[in-house]
C-alpha cells in the first residue's frame, strides 16, 4: 500500500461521502474499485461525488468483497488519512450482513431466526414491526446451548415480509429455509443452435449462474445478476434453467421480450414450442415454461380492485423465477414476491438503480447482488461494443423562448426536450451515418411523429399493434429499413443486434435507468470495428441539461465518459 502524500484521488468524509478527482492519474483505477461498494451521487466534470451505504456494502458482501477489501480501497487512494469513523462504520455494517440466520429445523411447521448476538436478537424480539411475525410473542428470548445462539420462532407465512423488515431495520438476514419441491421439466442446452451458429457459453456467464445457483443448496438459489445490456442475461437465465430443470415462469417488460425470450428458448435449448406459453394480453398459455409480461400481472379493473392475474404465481408449481429487467420491477409484484420465497427467484438486470427507491426490497425479497461485471471490462474483451457517447448541445428556437420563460418547471422540462432545433441535429447525423442501422428515440409523441415525418422513417409507439412493432422490427433487422423512430416501448428487450447508433432526442426527466437501458439497445458485439455512437441531443441554458446530467450517472460510474459538443443556433 502506498504512503499518504497527498496525491491520491479521494477524499474521504465522515459522513460517508466520498469525493474523486477526475483529472487525476489514478482516478479510472480508483473508480474502478471504489464502484464496487460505493454508489455514483453526482458526477460533475471535476469531481464525483460517492456515498457507502449500509446496502452498497451488504450487495459488495454478497458478491465477494470482504470489508477489509473496501477499507484498503479507500487507504490506497485516499488523499489524507482516513477517519476512524469511516472505517468503524463499514466494519459494522459489513457486521451485520450474515449476522442474522432464517432456517428451519426439519419436520418443524415454524421458522427460526437465530443470532449469536444477544443484543441483536433483543432488539429484534422488542420491534413492534417485527413482533407480528413472531410466534409466542410473549415468550422469553430463548437460548440454545448446543450451538451457543439465541432464537425466534417465525410464522412460516410471514418469511418475506421478515426479510423485508429486518433489511429495513438494518439486520439482512441470511435465508437458508431452503425451498419447496416444483413440478419437473428437462431444459438441456444445445451445443449447437437451431439457427446453425456454435453455442458458446462464455466464461462469465457460466460464473454467473454458478454465483447464483450455489451448488443447488439453500444458500444459493436467489438473487441478481448485473450484466451490460447485450452481455446476455438470457443466456445466464436459460444456463440456471438447465441447471435446475424445474418449471420455470419469466417475467418481463413486454410482448416483445416474450417472443425474444420464447426465439431464444427454442434456438439455444432442446425445448419444444409446446413447452413454452405466452401469458400477454394477447394470450393466457400457462405451460411448463410461461413467459409473462409485468403489464398483464399489474392490471386490473380499478385502482380497489385486486390483481386477478396474480393467481399465475399458484398456477404450476414453480420452481423458479426470473425477474428480467428486474430494476423496473412494479411494485406490486414486488410485494407479492413477499409470499413466494419458497420459490427461486433469479433477478437479470444492467443496473440495480431504481427510480423508486426500492432497491433494499429488491435486496431482500428477491435476493442479493450475486454477480456483477463492469461494463468496460467486457469492452475491452471484445463480448460488448465500444460506445461513444456524445451530449450534442443546441439552442432553443427562438420562437419557444418566450413560452418557455412563461412556463413551469414542468412544461419548461417539456418545451426544451422538443426543441425544434434538435431536428437540423436529427438531419446532420443522418448524413454522417449513412448506412448505419440507426434508432431515434425520444419520451414525446408527438415529437416523435415530426421527426418520422422529417425522415420518412417508420414511427413504432405504445399503440403500435404487436404484430406491427414485430414485423417492423423484423425489417430493421434484415436491413429492408435502417432508421426506426421509437418511444419508450424500446427501451427495453428488443433484439435489434445490428442497431449500432443512438439518437436519443428526449427522456423520462433525469432518468439513470432508462439512460442506461438506450445505450444498451447497441451494445451488441458488431462486425468490423466493434463501435457503436450514443447521441444525446439537449437544450442548452435550460431545465433538460440539469436532468441530463442525472441521466448520464450511473452510465459515468461504469467508465463512458460524453463528449460535448455545441451547436451554434
Amino acid at each position: 500500500m502506498k504512503s499518504l502524500d497527498g496525491t491520491g484521488p479521494l477524499i474521504v468524509q465522515g459522513d460517508m461521502t466520498v469525493f474523486l478527482e477526475v483529472a487525476n492519474p489514478l482516478f479510472e483505477e480508483a473508480r474502478d474499485a471504489l464502484s464496487t461498494f460505493a454508489e455514483l451521487e453526482k458526477s460533475p466534470e471535476y469531481m464525483h461525488s460517492y456515498r457507502i451505504t449500509p446496502l452498497s456494502l451488504w450487495n459488495a458482501m454478497a458478491s465477494g468483497t470482504k470489508p477489509a477489501d473496501a477499507v484498503a480501497t479507500l487507504q490506497k487512494y485516499a488523499r489524507h488519512v482516513l477517519p476512524e469513523h469511516v472505517v468503524s462504520q463499514i466494519k459494522a455494517h459489513c457486521a451485520r450482513y450474515g449476522k442474522i440466520r432464517l432456517t428451519k429445523k426439519p419436520g418443524a411447521a415454524y421458522l427460526v431466526l437465530a443470532s449469536k448476538d444477544k443484543f441483536a436478537m433483543s432488539e429484534i424480539k422488542q420491534t413492534d414491526a417485527l413482533r407480528k411475525f413472531m410466534l409466542d410473542q410473549d415468550a422469553p428470548l430463548e437460548f440454545c446451548d448446543s450451538d451457543s445462539e439465541y432464537r425466534i420462532k417465525i410464522d412460516p407465512a410471514y418469511r418475506g415480509h421478515l426479510k423485508q423488515a429486518l433489511a429495513a431495520m438494518g439486520y439482512p438476514a441470511d435465508d437458508t429455509v431452503g425451498y419447496e419441491d416444483a413440478d419437473q421439466v428437462s431444459v438441456s442446452l444445445r451445443a449447437q443452435a437451431l439457427s446453425g451458429d456454435f453455442f458458446n457459453l462464455r466464461g462469465y456467464q457460466k460464473h454467473a449462474a454458478n454465483a447464483f445457483y450455489g451448488q443447488g443448496k439453500s444458500s444459493g438459489g436467489s438473487g441478481t445478476v448485473v450484466l451490460p445490456c447485450g452481455a446476455g442475461k438470457t443466456i445466464v437465465g436459460m444456463i440456471v434453467m438447465s441447471k435446475l430443470n424445474h418449471a420455470t415462469l419469466i417475467l418481463t417488460t413486454g410482448i416483445s421480450a416474450i417472443r425474444q425470450w420464447k426465439r431464444e428458448l427454442l434456438d439455444k435449448t432442446a425445448l419444444t414450442d409446446d413447452l413454452i406459453g405466452e401469458y400477454s394480453g394477447e394470450k393466457k398459455e400457462i405451460k411448463p415454461i410461461t413467459i409473462a409480461t409485468y403489464q398483464i400481472l399489474t392490471s386490473r379493473h380499478s385502482t380497489d380492485a385486486e390483481f386477478a392475474h396474480f393467481e399465475l404465481f399458484s398456477k404450476r408449481n414453480w420452481g423458479l423465477i426470473i425477474y428480467d429487467e428486474v430494476h423496473v420491477l412494479p411494485a406490486p409484484i414486488l410485494r407479492m414476491t413477499a409470499e413466494i420465497q419458497g420459490k427461486r427467484r433469479l433477478g437479470l438486470t444492467a443496473t440495480l438503480l431504481r427510480e423508486d427507491g426500492l432497491e433494499k426490497d429488491v435486496f431482500s425479497l428477491i435476493g442479493p447482488k450475486k454477480y456483477d461485471m463492469p461494463w468496460k471490462t467486457l469492452e475491452t474483451e471484445g463480448f460488448i461494443a465500444c460506445a461513444k457517447c456524445t451530449e450534442i448541445r443546441t439552442p432553443l428556437a427562438e420562437e419557444m423562448k418566450m413560452e418557455y420563460a412563461l412556463s413551469n418547471g414542468r412544461q419548461k422540462f417539456r418545451i426544451a426536450s422538443c426543441n425544434e432545433n434538435k431536428e437540423t441535429v436529427i438531419r446532420s447525423l443522418l448524413k454522417e451515418h449513412v448506412g448505419d442501422h440507426i434508432l431515434i428515440i425520444g419520451q414525446y409523441i408527438e415529437q416523435l411523429e415530426r421527426i418520422a415525418g422529417m425522415t420518412s422513417a417508420p414511427i413504432l409507439t405504445g399503440k403500435t399493434p404487436g404484430a406491427t412493432r414485430e414485423r417492423m422490427y423484423q425489417s430493421f433487422r434484415n436491413g429492408d429499413v435502417t432508421t426506426l423512430v421509437v418511444s419508450k416501448v424500446a427501451n427495453y428487450a428488443i433484439d435489434l443486434p445490428d442497431a449500432n447508433v443512438i439518437i436519443e432526442v428526449s427522456g423520462m426527466f433525469g432518468s439513470r435507468q432508462e439512460e442506461t437501458q438506450r445505450l444498451g439497445r447497441i451494445l451488441r458485439p458488431k462486425a468490423g470495428s466493434n463501435i457503436a455512437w450514443f447521441y444525446s441531443i439537449t437544450t442548452e441554458d435550460t431545465r433538460e441539461m440539469e436532468f441530463a446530467a442525472k441521466r448520464q450517472l450511473f452510465l459515468t460510474e461504469q467508465g463512458y465518459r460524453y463528449s460535448i459538443v455545441n451547436m451554434i443556433g
